[in-house]
């Protein structure tokens, strides 16, 4: 977690298209070695805000700094980030070799320098003898560690990623996050990740910005943004939470009852903002904290008990999915680990079952 000086920081930046806001006074740092993952639709104006901070955008208002020197207005090629674009951009008639060095060539490094760094770069991507070989002569994996080493060779204090592993198929792509994040740690060079896959972001990042609408909705760790989020759009952002309306009953020991319409058993909530009884405020619950079964539990102080019935299941293997219609109409998803092995399933459609869950296990929220 970031602790000291921000290498690259930002104060009110702002910047509209056609008189539209795509960003909308954004503030935040960038630590050394630091993965800063910016998470959102599309839309939200998280590519924009990348492209201000490489210079490609100019801010209609606010600053960029790296190191305490502005930024703001120093043009792209002046400034010691580098960016690697989601198309990657590779030359397609140059090898392997050629598209490294190409900004080097472009700094005028001399010769024995460039192939001492060419080599040492295509050794940390682990694309050794691939020298000669051309883009289509690639896989994508290995084209996305071409532009990765071209991107890293010239030694940038902050490497800018938009949607870095977008092109890549989900196996590819979960392995390369791992490959990703064992090479940032090699490097301590700074990383500023654009992207929209929540599973990416929990993955690669030291914290994470969540961004709407222009703005940062909340910067927090990876577990923050999943276990306290800040509202209910973060809540159903990252991750799957069911979120329960009402209004607040009461408070006690740390215990949130809320009244919500339709239900008739009060819902507890762990308390983690001021709430005072009569006050608008939702419970959010992830799937994965709501327990199930046939047999209704035993009753324990801080603990919600609901009863419903069976709509929908899914079975994936490692775990199965439910969509449990409560007796007041209002659907839960219930994830449930399959942790024994059975051919059969434990529950099946239209049947009774109770969901359980303690009161920690539920966040509330004013927002």
């Amino acid at each position: 977690m970031p602790s000291g000086v921000p290498v690259i920081r930002t104060e009110g930046l702002c910047k509209s298209f056609a008189g539209q806001p795509a960003v909308n006074g954004v503030s935040f740092g960038v630590e050394a070695a630091e993965v800063f993952v910016i998470l959102g639709g599309s839309g939200c104006g998280k590519t924009t805000l990348l492209r201000m901070l490489a210079g490609f955008e100019t801010p209609d208002a606010g600053a960029i700094y790296l190191d305490g020197v502005d930024i703001t207005h120093m043009p792209p090629y002046e400034r010691p980030v580098n960016m690697m674009f989601q198309s990657y951009a590779l030359f397609p008639h140059m090898s392997v070799a050629d598209n490294v060095a190409y900004g080097l060539r472009k700094e005028g490094v001399p010769r024995a320098e460039l192939r001492a760094r060419i080599k040492e770069m295509l050794e940390l991507v682990q694309l050794s003898g691939f020298d000669a070989r051309k883009p289509d002569q690639l896989s994508g994996g290995q084209r996305q560690r071409v532009a990765l080493a071209r991107a890293l060779v010239k030694r940038p204090r902050v490497l800018l990623l938009d949607e870095p592993l977008a092109a890549l198929d989900k196996k590819l792509r979960e392995q390369t996050q791992f490959e990703l994040m064992n090479l940032q740690d090699r490097l301590g060079t700074s990383f500023v990740v654009v992207t929209h896959d929540q599973e990416e972001a929990m993955t690669l990042a030291s914290r994470i910005a969540v961004m709407d609408k222009g703005r940062f909705l909340q910067v927090a760790s990876p577990q923050e943004i999943y276990e306290y989020p800040c509202s209910r759009f973060v809540a159903e952002f990252v991750g799957t939470a069911n979120i329960f309306g009402g209004h607040v009953s009461g408070v006690s020991d740390q215990v949130v009852s809320l009244t919500a319409d339709s239900i008739a058993s009060p819902l507890l909530g762990a308390l983690h903002s001021g709430v005072a009884a009569g006050d608008q405020a939702w419970l959010a619950v992830r799937p994965e904290k709501i327990q199930l079964g046939k047999e209704a539990p035993e009753a324990q102080a801080g603990r919600c008990v609901l009863t419903g019935v069976v709509q929908d299941l899914a079975y994936y293997g490692g775990r199965s999915v439910y969509r449990v219609r409560l007796d007041g109409g209002h659907t839960v998803l219930v994830s449930a680990q399959n942790r024994l092995r059975s051919p059969t399933r434990k529950l099946e459609w239209d049947e009774s079952v109770y969901l359980f869950w303690e009161a920690q296990a539920g966040v509330v929220l004013t927002q």
